[in-house]
């Protein structure tokens, strides 16, 4: 039945030739396919299956839910111990700075920046399936949680005498507060994250859009430098959060600019020329440099001697970290009264975080060649936070400039990032009281020069003109809702536009006509190509979208404006011109016209339409009348007038739609693809499809699509086979007055 063969040409091209019938789906499913026997399995079998315990079971999940059990038996010390001692010293000496840093944007004490810098860390090592992402603080997170502890207990809580006027803040008690509020936060978020990885979740990540993220994350670094200036300057302003927060930030810093410290001023522009040029000899000679030179510990171990040995807090009014207690704090039980106010700021800052994550993750995996788990990394994430969170920790995350330092520094594996949370462990314990002369200025300068990376970003723009302006809005739309609308807002804002130029997408889709290209069968555009030619009186339409209820019209009205095909306005043309044949009949009868000239008329009509029909004497003789290639008799000849005008209202008698791009349909897609089928009839055109995939037949199959007037015989595999079916009608004279 189906001949195919391979042959190489002398030319050297590949060949193959294709010899078989023209195949529809009627014959394809009784004939050609056959199904193969399963039998479904019971809800109660499937049960039992997934419930039943075997220790091939149990080491699995055991496994998947503590990853180090698969490579730490088999870690090869000779190869990859030095590397990840190097990597995790060098991660751990940024961690430091970072985490008292980031812990100023989440709006408490520097210290607990440390303590996330640890707990999180060294739960990751056990639970995460990524060898390379640097778990800990991260400025984005780190600013997000800021807002909701800002807005959850405002300065206003702990004025003294109970009143704004005195401007003097219990700044004891207003921390203490504000670190109750961020733990229970982060251990809402450490559950919200557990529960979505528990449930196979971890495809939420891909709503959130790299255009989008990059967006939010360029928004996100206006927000935490603004938050500086006042550090940088050393100001004092209150901390705004919600919608236009970045502009009463800025006007306040202005408001206030002549209080200026000018030490402090100094110290900032200081150490920030400092760390740009540092980052800026690691990224020139990153191959040459065995490890990058450690910019920020160097920044923080020399402005703390200056500080200290000058007295700078008490002789110049610098503002420096404080008091930092030595040693672990005993773990307690978060308070969960202010969890129903927390709710949505928790599951926001869940996936975002969720997303920064296994992106970069995505990214190394694929640079070295392994795979990661994203529902596990969901989970990890969440016990790093839930467990951490005992121990008064904020949410984490990975962080993009810590992670390319320990993949660039030759770490391999989790035991870089166990090495670097021992090294804070060590500091916190030991020697974290020599941080407290610390200036915030330093701190604040870290922050911004690691926020470069995230403005380098607004070269995306550039780029998404020109490959895709829908990326480029919702990059844009992304950004400014997120710097004028505030970080929660703006998320919610940005989420939603990324779905609606979904939408978009499915009600603007590119409609085209299909040529043949000739002596092949391939199809394309006849607008954009040359060669692509119509088939005689065959259109061949293609909408590049699925069809479901929110545009099954609009696919309906693209196929009649393509094709310029429209039944109803045919129907209306048809009806006018049987009233003037009526009245021109009726005319002809009053002023008693020769019958024998009449029939003459009618063929000499036939002959310059190329049609030539048998007239026989007589007013009740049978006439031959076509209607697309079949031949029906009984018409007499009183009726020939009528049945011309019946039969040639346009050139096209099928049109095929190319259901190649279509992804599904539902139930109200497949009743308009139904309806126009039974429309187009009306007119004489036939309607076929072609390129349905098993499972979108499937799909009709289910929706009852296949019965009368509508058979699977109208659906064909490839074009190709639909065109052929369709040449086989003949085609039909046009009526020369309808156009």
């Amino acid at each position: 039945m189906e001949n195919v063969t391979a042959s190489e040409e002398p030319s050297g091209s590949l060949m193959y030739r294709v010899e078989r019938p023209v195949f529809n789906e009627g014959y394809i499913d009784s004939e050609l396919l056959h199904r193969k026997k399963r039998t479904p399995k019971s809800c109660r079998r499937r049960i039992t299956e997934h419930l039943r315990c075997s220790s091939e079971k149990a080491k699995s999940v055991a496994f998947s839910f503590f990853p180090i059990l698969r490579w730490l038996p088999s870690y090869p010390l000779k190869k990859y111990l030095f590397g990840d001692i190097i990597s995790g010293i060098s991660t751990g000496v940024m961690q430091l700075p970072q985490g008292l840093a980031y812990a100023m944007l989440a709006a408490v004490p520097p210290v607990f920046g440390l303590y996330s810098s640890f707990y999180p860390v060294l739960l990751y090592t056990f639970f995460g399936t990524s060898r390379h992402i640097s778990i800990g603080t991260f400025a984005v997170i780190s600013l997000m949680i800021g807002g909701v502890a800002v807005r959850e207990v405002p300065d206003s809580m702990f004025a003294v005498n109970g009143t704004n006027a005195s401007q003097v803040v219990d700044f004891d008690a207003r921390d203490a507060r504000r670190v109750e509020v961020v733990v229970a936060l982060t251990t809402l978020v450490g559950i919200i994250q557990f529960v979505l990885g528990l449930l196979r979740f971890g495809f939420l990540a891909i709503y959130l859009t790299e255009p989008l993220v990059r967006g939010f994350t360029t928004a996100a670094a206006v927000h935490v430098s603004v938050s500086q200036f006042k550090y940088l300057l050393g100001v004092h302003t209150a901390r705004f959060n919600g919608p236009l927060s970045v502009v009463y930030s800025i006007e306040a810093v202005f408001r206030n600019i002549a209080s200026t410290n000018v030490v402090t001023l100094i110290i900032g522009l200081v150490c920030t020329v400092f760390l740009y040029i540092i980052k800026d000899l690691n990224e020139r000679f990153k191959k040459k440099l065995p490890i990058p030179i450690p910019g920020e510990i160097i920044v923080v171990i020399v402005s703390t001697g200056i500080s200290y040995g000058m007295l700078m807090s008490e002789n110049y009014g610098v503002e420096v970290v404080g008091k930092i207690p030595t040693g672990l704090l005993p773990p307690k039980i978060p308070d969960f009264s202010v969890f129903p106010n927390l709710l949505a700021d928790a599951f926001a800052i869940s996936v975002v975080g969720f997303s920064i994550a296994i992106s970069l993750a995505k990214i190394f995996a694929l640079k070295h060649g392994y795979s990661v788990d994203g529902n596990q990394e969901l989970m990890a994430l969440g016990l790093c936070n839930f467990m951490s969170s005992f121990f008064h920790t904020f949410v984490v995350t990975a962080s993009m400039s810590r992670s390319l330092v320990q993949e660039s520094t030759g770490g391999h594996t989790e035991i870089a990032g166990l090495l670097a949370s021992l090294l804070v462990l060590l500091v916190v314990l030991a020697i974290g009281f020599v941080f407290q002369p610390l200036p915030t200025t330093v701190l604040a300068a870290i922050i911004m020069v690691n926020l470069l990376g995230m403005f380098k970003q607004v070269k995306d723009i550039p780029v998404l003109w020109r490959t895709s302006k829908i990326e480029l809005a919702i990059w844009l739309v992304s950004f400014f809702a997120s710097v004028l609308l505030g970080l929660d807002y703006g998320l919610v804002v940005s989420m939603g536009f990324a779905i609606l130029t979904v939408i978009y997408r499915t009600q603007c889709p590119k409609n085209a006509l299909l040529g043949q290209i000739p002596d092949t069968g391939l199809y394309f555009d006849v607008d954009e190509y040359e060669e692509a030619e119509e088939c005689s009186g065959i259109k061949i339409f293609q909408s590049n979208t699925s069809i479901y209820f929110a545009n099954s019209d609009l696919y309906v009205s693209a196929l009649k404006a393509k094709t310029g095909i429209d039944p109803a306005q045919l129907l209306t043309s048809r009806t006018s011109q049987l009233k003037y044949a009526k009245r021109d009949n009726g005319e002809s009868k009053t002023i008693n016209h020769d019958s024998s000239l009449k029939k003459q008329a009618v063929v000499l009509l036939d002959v310059e339409l190329g049609v030539t029909h048998e007239v026989v004497n007589g007013p009740q003789k049978q006439m031959h009348v076509y209607s697309n290639g079949r031949t029906t008799e009984n018409h007499t000849e009183s009726e020939s007038e009528d049945d011309f005008f019946l039969q040639r209202l346009t050139p096209i008698h099928s049109i095929i739609l190319d259901f190649t791009p279509v992804n599904f349909i539902d139930s109200v897609g497949a009743k308009t693809i139904k309806s126009v089928i039974k429309e187009y009839a009306t007119v004489d055109v036939k309607i076929v499809l072609a390129g349905c995939s098993r499972i979108l037949l499937s799909d009709l199959r289910t929706l009852q699509f296949f019965c009368e007037p509508v058979t699977s015989d109208l659906i064909f595999p490839t074009i190709h086979d639909a065109v052929l079916h369709c040449k086989h009608r003949k085609d039909l004279p046009i009526c020369p007055d309808i156009h």
